[in-house]
């Protein structure tokens, strides 16, 4: 008895018709009928009743059915789960993800990603979260960290939050100091480096400022964030950025927005209707239990001031500091 004539039989049986179920399975319609008839034969029993327009199951084939379907499913399983073992030695995980995660959160994720899956190609696409949902819903990526809400044009996704993280003020240490904590309304009139169209934090920045009854002033702006860093760093103007990327820019002055401040929500979406690949899967466990080992109050200490010199005050851990002190490993910040 072959796996292939139990398919060809059970599509017989749900679609009593010879034809459309030759169709069903690709083969030509007289393949299909040796194929039955010499699993009849192996059997030593008739399955199929063949009347004139008329396709019945014999109380043999109404007993071999559901064994074939079980058999099929159990065969279908063994596959996958061998399948899944495989992705896991050679397998890929396109991954999504704005810049300023991939400066800030990804770097030490995906090292304790590869120490465990060495085998595993890891492609990063970097771009802000709408262009993200949509690489998303035509499959061109397993995952993707967004920045919520989602827009409202959403395909159907899936998401779990990972953070929720402060944005800061970096400025040069050679330039005046701004005021700590900061408001929204001490940017009117401030020189500020700004980032391209499409980031998340560009729109979030200026609907602050706009909210606060001013447009705000760029110096520069069209940057991505290692060149809105540097650009700050040279004394062009002050940015408004994540506290994970802040926390990594040890020359530079960060001073902490007042409250309410500005803050922003990172979660990791995948498609509601296709299951994320295996490797993709366990990388989605590394991401929340990095999450869990770091909480929100170690991402929330980047936001800490910082004198003029850039160097930190002696009591106050950076975020980096603070995951590892927790968790003994690498963390989200």
């Amino acid at each position: 008895m072959q796996l292939q004539q139990l398919v060809y039989f059970v599509a017989v049986a749900e679609t009593r018709h010879f034809t459309r179920a030759a169709e069903r399975v690709h083969v030509s319609q007289p393949s299909l009928s040796q194929q039955i008839r010499a699993l009849e034969k192996e059997l030593g029993a008739e399955l199929l009743s063949r009347a004139r327009g008329n396709v019945a199951l014999t109380d043999a084939g109404e007993a071999l059915l559901p064994l074939a379907r079980r058999i099929l499913a159990d065969t279908e399983t063994a596959r996958v789960e061998v399948q899944e073992l495989v992705q896991l030695r050679r397998g890929r995980v396109r991954l999504g993800a704005p810049p300023s995660l991939c400066t800030g959160l990804l770097p030490e994720v995906l090292r304790a990603f590869h120490d465990l899956h060495p085998g595993i190609e890891l492609l990063i696409e970097e771009s802000g979260s709408h262009d993200l949902v949509r690489e998303l819903a035509r499959g061109a990526l397993d995952l993707a960290l967004v920045v919520m809400p989602l827009p409202a044009a959403s395909p159907a996704l899936t998401t779990v939050e990972l953070l929720h993280e402060d944005l800061v003020v970096v400025s040069s240490p050679g330039a005046p100091a701004p005021g700590s904590p900061v408001r929204i309304a001490d940017l009117e009139g401030r020189p500020l480096v700004m980032f391209r169209h499409g980031y998340d934090l560009r729109e979030l920045t200026v609907a602050a400022c706009r909210a606060a009854g001013f447009e705000p002033s760029f110096t520069v702006e069209g940057g991505e964030m290692d060149a809105v860093l540097g650009f700050v760093r040279a004394g062009l103007g002050m940015a408004v950025v994540p506290s994970m990327v802040a926390a990594r820019a040890r020359d530079l002055r960060v001073t902490p927005l007042a409250r309410p401040g500005l803050s922003r929500t990172i979660a990791l979406a995948h498609r509601s209707d296709v299951a994320p690949p295996r490797a993709a899967r366990e990388l989605q466990k590394v991401l929340l239990s990095a999450q869990g080992a770091a909480g929100t109050a170690a991402v929330r200490t980047a936001g800490a001031a910082r004198p003029a010199d850039g160097r930190r005050p002696a009591q106050t851990a950076s975020a980096s500091d603070s995951v590892w002190s927790r968790s003994g490993g690498p963390g989200l910040a």
